[in-house]
């Protein structure tokens, strides 16, 4: 089943956040690394990627710097900047409350965030 554009596009910075908080990647591995670990789920396009990760260096969310690859070929990675984890903690919080919030309206009012066995 194919996501509305309009509810991955609200996530996608963050998203890109996350990523880059767990280590620093060049775009076509954020593409591939996105898409993997989503099942498929996000297939991001490099003419969407590059923008917003101009917008996130001019921000100052990112950091980028080039460095050279296996196959000699210099890459431009990026790196999250501590204003950028920042934003990620906040944002993180906010997918929760939301995330929890409507799963509770979808399912009758019920809250599936904290499972605990006795």
């Amino acid at each position: 089943m194919a996501i509305d554009k309009s509810l991955v596009s609200g996530s996608t910075t963050t998203l890109i956040l996350k990523l880059l908080s767990e280590k620093d990647m060049y775009g076509y591995e954020m593409i591939e690394t996105l898409s993997k670990k989503s099942e498929n789920t996000f297939d991001l396009k490099a003419g969407t990627l590059y923008p917003i990760l101009h917008n996130l260096e001019k921000s100052r969310l990112l950091e980028a710097y080039e460095k050279k690859a296996d196959n000699d070929r210099t890459r431009k990675y990026y790196h999250i900047t501590e204003k950028g984890r920042k934003l990620l903690s906040e944002k993180e919080k906010e997918w929760y409350i939301y995330s929890n919030a409507v799963n509770k309206v979808l399912k009758g009012g019920l809250s599936y965030a904290v499972i605990r066995a006795y």
